[in-house]
């Protein structure tokens, strides 16, 4: 899993680098290397070895090391087959190259395996389906115990959907997965404009028949966050080179 950490404060910079260095120095799992953002200046693109091992690091980064930070939206490593030939594994969404340069982009696919109890069949099944997992097999290990073996990609099982599944099955599922193969499919960026400039740092990579809901949810939920100006502040997402939502921040 990988995501941006850029320091509250631009003098904090250097503070944040010795910190991720230290924790380097015992946890071997830790990389990052430098990145910039327009919207968020200088800071680092941090990969870890899941969502739990990421909440660690940004807590020990807060409490250990006193820092503010910001940590962008989590995402996966993607394999972008460009019409030349050439083969890019990519971390963030704003490394993706222009839409006409692209053959394919294929994600991450994993094996799941879920064992839960019989009564949260239904439950878990909705769940897994609205992630796009595809459903392979079923087995019964004991009474009242069914194990579920799906096929996910990771970009949807890395946000929620272990919290989700625990929540439906009143803590009584178990997870487990390993990585299958990477696979093609009609993936697109997802960016999100304020004031008509983009934002890199907001900016995802989402299934094209997700897209529309998943702009249509940020920028509500940017609409109540970002404080009103003496001007009115359109805030717009768009997918394929075109704007798919729309919200205005009312000036004051």
């Amino acid at each position: 899993v990988f995501a941006g950490i850029y320091p509250g404060e631009g003098e904090d910079y250097a503070n944040l680098k010795d910190a991720l260095e230290k924790l380097q120095l015992n946890d071997a799992s830790l990389v990052f290397e430098p990145e910039t953002s327009t919207a968020l200046n200088f800071g680092f693109r941090v990969g870890f070895l899941g969502m739990f091992h990421m909440e660690i690091i940004q807590e020990r980064l807060e409490r250990e090391y006193d820092l503010d930070i910001i940590v962008t939206a989590p995402s996966v490593e993607y394999e972008v087959l460009m019409r030349s030939g050439e083969v890019l594994r990519i971390d963030s969404p704003a490394d993706l190259p222009p839409e006409g340069d692209i053959e394919e982009i294929r994600e991450p696919w994993m094996n799941v395996e879920i064992f839960t109890p019989t009564e949260f069949y239904g439950t878990v099944m909705e769940l897994s389906t609205k992630r796009r997992a595809t459903f392979l097999s079923q087995d019964y290990p004991a009474p009242n115990r069914v194990q579920l073996n799906f096929e996910m990609p990771l970009s949807e099982l890395i946000v929620d959907f272990f919290d989700q599944l625990k929540s439906r099955t009143r803590g009584y599922a178990s997870l487990d997965y390993q990585v299958a193969d990477y696979r093609r499919d009609e993936l697109v960026k997802l960016e999100i404009l304020v004031n008509e400039e983009p934002i890199d740092a907001l900016a995802t990579i989402v299934h094209k028949d997700d897209a529309y809901h998943k702009g249509q949810a940020l920028v509500s939920k940017l609409k109540d966050l970002i404080p009103r100006q003496l001007f009115t502040v359109p805030i717009q997402t768009s997918a394929s080179g075109r704007v798919i939502s729309r919200a205005t921040a009312k000036a004051i």
